[in-house]
């Protein structure tokens, strides 16, 4: 008898232990749904939170006076943004930048005659980012840099050395040389390294008005830098956007056009962009 009491003490212990395995198991399962609930609730509200941040920088370039023949430059509004603001207990960072201050590398991919000032310029960038000769072959205007991967000598390591200098705009598209970068400045043909940067120094405050007025500069007498591909204005710009709230981050760009004809200004492109090991909390 007492045998059987003792067997049926076990079998009792071992059933409660069971179930307190079973509770456990069903507890940790719903705390791991609600902290996964919780983590796409977060994600919910930055992606609203960039989104409004990204119609604040559209609504900033359409106050901006931008026209289709005025100039664009590095003194407007749109330029001059306060570097960080806090929105609804979160911190933005948003940054406009004019991507007709890039090498449009679809002069180069479009089928027709080679643009060769555009091809010596190209050859130039790579030289100054320590990157081989590419030789681009014409495939056709392109959308979308990612798609660069799929020709002959780029890959993945390059693309990244590129992207922050070149872009895919028409063909037709001009080089803004009041918001071009040093690389890209020092891509033109006879461009040197001391006027270069001077350049860039007093086009904030002086911004040039006309190509001619960027030839005629004194600090580029003798150079001999030609205005061909070259402009003033843009209708092309990019909206990045950084969130950061409560241990979270969310990174957003945006390529936006002006159309030249109605001036309505329209996102053709919204990329949710991986967040860099220096962004992670």
């Amino acid at each position: 008898m007492k045998r059987q009491r003792g067997v049926a003490l076990i079998s009792v212990l071992l059933v409660l232990s069971l179930a307190l395995l079973l509770t456990a198991g069903l507890l940790r399962s719903h705390r791991l749904l609600l902290q996964s609930s919780a983590q796409q609730l977060q994600q919910v509200q930055l992606r609203q939170l960039g989104l409004a941040a990204e119609a604040w920088a559209q609504a900033v370039l359409e106050d901006s006076a931008i026209t289709s023949s005025g100039p664009v430059d590095l003194s407007q509004d749109w330029a001059r943004l306060k570097p960080a603001f806090e929105m609804e207990d979160a911190e933005v960072h948003i940054d406009i930048e004019d991507l007709a201050g890039r090498l449009n590398l679809n002069a180069l991919l479009a089928q027709g005659q080679t643009d060769q000032v555009t091809l010596g310029r190209w050859t130039r960038l790579l030289a100054l980012l320590d990157l081989p000769t590419l030789a681009l072959p014409q495939v056709g205007s392109v959308q979308e840099l990612s798609q660069l991967r799929l020709l002959p000598g780029i890959d993945g390591q390059t693309l990244r050395r590129l992207e922050p200098w070149v872009v895919l705009l028409p063909r037709e598209a001009l080089l803004n040389i009041n918001t071009a970068p040093l690389p890209v400045l020092m891509s033109l043909d006879g461009m040197e390294d001391g006027p270069a940067k001077t350049l860039i120094n007093q086009r904030r405050h002086a911004p040039y008005a006309s190509v001619q007025a960027f030839t005629n500069d004194p600090l580029l007498s003798g150079l001999g830098i030609g205005s061909h591909g070259l402009g003033v204005s843009s209708r092309w710009f990019r909206i990045t956007v950084s969130v950061a709230r409560a241990g979270s981050r969310l990174r957003l760009a945006s390529d936006i056009e002006r159309d030249p004809v109605s001036g309505r200004w329209t996102v053709t492109q919204r990329r949710f962009l991986p967040i860099s090991l220096s962004e992670h909390p």
